[in-house]
């Protein structure tokens, strides 16, 4: 019998070598395995603090952005400014009445058509005199009988009206025919 014993406790040995290594290897896998883990979450941290940085990043940027959106238009406005100095400047004491009304004109008359330029420029057009009556960019603020313009066309407009793009600023003060 002993020789059964000795048979059944090398078998048993054998199981149990077997089972620690088997529990070795699993205890490796498990090692492997939170170290991946520890692995991911580091790179999940390292992604999301980069997503933050961008997130800031973008903000500062378009407030940065909107907060400058109109300096192109401000430095096509300083000629126009320029302009007017230059007119006021001109008006010496010792001008005739004649000769300063027409520098004055001539001043004015070319400052306006500086401002319209650079309005133009960035996108904002006086509404068009010629357009047939818009509700959308016109405010008929009175009707009158015409025999020589068809109904529902401008006859007079009191105020230029402004649009940006094709967005309304203003609408035009305008007489329609009936």
């Amino acid at each position: 019998m002993a020789t059964e014993e000795k048979e059944e406790l090398q078998n048993e040995n054998v199981e149990l070598d077997e089972a620690a290594a088997e529990a070795a290897a699993v205890e490796n896998e498990f090692d492997l395995l939170q170290a991946e883990l520890s692995e991911l979450k580091d790179k999940y941290a390292r992604v999301h603090a980069d997503f933050e940085n961008i997130k800031k990043r973008l903000e500062r940027e378009k407030y940065t952005a909107v907060e400058y959106a109109n300096e192109k238009f401000a430095k096509d406005m300083i000629p126009v400014l320029d302009s007017l100095h230059g007119a006021l400047n001109s008006v010496k004491a010792d001008t005739s009445c004649e000769e300063l009304l027409a520098k004055l004109k001539e001043g004015i008359e070319l400052t306006q058509k500086q401002l319209v330029t650079s309005l133009e420029k960035h996108g904002v057009k006086m509404v068009g005199h010629d357009e047939p009556f818009d509700p959308n960019i016109h405010n008929a603020i009175q009707s009158v009988d015409s025999d020589t313009v068809e109904s529902g066309q401008i006859v007079q407009t009191f105020q230029t009206g402004y649009k940006y793009k094709e967005r309304p600023l203003r609408e035009a003060m305008v007489v329609v025919a009936n």
